[in-house]
């Protein structure tokens, strides 16, 4: 439990950073993501999530 809340406090600064830094790109970001079918939010959320599961399988194998 202690990794996830770890994960998610990260994700968070990352986020955070994101909108700090770059606020008019991040909208941008949105607008764009507003605009796209369900299906391709759908299909590049279940890729990113397979990349991250990897990628934690890598570094904590």
């Amino acid at each position: 439990m202690h990794d996830f809340a770890t994960a998610v406090a990260l994700v968070l600064v990352l986020e955070g950073a994101l909108w700090a830094l770059f606020p008019t790109g991040m909208k941008r970001a949105a607008a764009m993501a507003l605009a796209l079918q369900d299906s391709r939010l759908r299909r590049a959320g279940v890729i990113a999530a397979a990349l991250g599961v990897g990628c934690v399988w890598l570094l904590r194998g």
